[in-house]
């Protein structure tokens, strides 16, 4: 293994983490074995489940708001992926003002964060491989 390789490997272990903003920072932190102040966000739950922050996440709502930034605020390479659902034909459509599957806030926060954006009925030429 080369040298730094370290840097980018980590280990699942069993402990708890907490997911805040901090000076407009999103900061992932580790909590003792049975401690129960685990917040139930996207960061908190992939820090304990990988023990580590990732390289890319990837969403389709503003449910997925935290994960995108906590993954792409870190040092080092990193990608930040949106999949805009705009294609009613063929699958669903939903955006800012939709009842379910809201996105707004991480839509309109991708292109300063550099974020991409992938529009399913410009981007996508098959959606489900049964469709012609």
């Amino acid at each position: 293994m080369g040298e730094g390789a370290s840097n980018w490997l980590c280990h699942a272990e069993n402990r708890s983490s907490r997911f805040r903003v901090r000076r407009s920072s999103p900061k992932g932190f580790r909590q003792p074995a049975g401690s129960s102040g685990f917040v139930r966000l996207g960061p908190g739950r992939i820090q304990k489940g990988i023990g580590c922050r990732p390289i890319a996440a990837f969403g389709n709502s503003d449910g997925d708001y935290e994960m995108l930034r906590w993954t792409t605020a870190a040092k080092g390479p990193r990608l930040g992926l949106i999949v805009h659902h705009t294609d009613e034909k063929r699958e669903y459509a939903y955006d800012r003002n939709s009842q379910v599957g809201r996105l707004d806030k991480a839509l309109g926060e991708a292109p300063a964060r550099g974020w991409v954006v992938v529009d399913m009925k410009d981007d996508w030429k098959v959606v489900f491989p049964d469709q012609k």
